[in-house]
């Protein structure tokens, strides 16, 4: 890989896996993925969600609501979701089986959803679209020119980090066989996996599998 690429992972922690507070079907699956990946490139940035257990995005802040509700809020509407990934919380730690290799090659951890009154999906825009997260200047600062993502969950993280840094003027690239999904693939095109894919076409962010970026590297 070209020293101007960079591998962002996104949210692989222990409330997105099988077992957490907010679990997603194979989530896990990534974890060999990343970690194959990892010793292709010399820089890796990790997204950690990390939320006051106040947050504006839990269900249980809102009296007679329920997971996966929507609601209105100040910039929009909002899915509210189980409580997850708590600041300091075991759900909230990276998924134990990410290698040494992941965690030595990563530059930065980057802290997102602790605004208790907004959540924060994109690894660059709050949900306001309005407020950053400092990440498109660290990258620019860094000369980072090529973005590949990984991780949780591909039809919501994923997908708004993939087209925000698209907007930001970054090549990006997605490896979907190293990301799954909250929303199950088989409900269709209306599902939210197929609004995600729907969505990177559109603005251009790239594909390209697990096995051939890792020829890529290799060339």
């Amino acid at each position: 890989m070209r020293p101007t690429d960079v591998l962002l992972v996104i949210d692989v922690q222990r409330d997105f896996c099988p077992g957490g507070q907010l679990a997603i079907a194979e989530g896990d699956a990534v974890v060999p993925a990343i970690n194959q990946l990892a010793g292709s490139f010399e820089h890796i940035v990790l997204t950690q969600d990390w939320h006051p257990a106040d947050h504006a995005s839990f269900a249980s802040q809102h009296a007679g609501k329920q997971p996966f509700d929507k609601i209105e809020l100040g910039y929009g509407t909002q899915t509210l979701w189980p409580d997850h990934c708590v600041q300091t919380t075991l759900g909230a730690e990276f998924h134990p089986q990410l290698s040494a290799e992941v965690f030595a090659r990563t530059e930065l951890i980057l802290r997102k959803g602790f605004r208790s009154a907004i959540d924060s999906y994109s690894a660059f825009l709050e949900n306001d679209k309005q407020t950053t997260t400092g990440l498109a200047g660290y990258l620019r600062e860094r000369e980072f020119k090529r973005i590949f993502v990984a991780g949780l969950a591909y039809d919501y993280c994923v997908r708004f980090s993939a087209v925000d840094a698209v907007g930001l003027g970054f090549e990006t690239w997605v490896i979907p066989d190293a990301c799954r999904s909250v929303g199950p693939a088989s409900s269709g095109p209306d599902s939210s996996e197929a609004a995600a894919t729907l969505a990177f076409a559109e603005v251009g962010v790239h594909s390209i599998t697990v096995a051939e970026l890792l020829d890529l590297a290799s060339e």
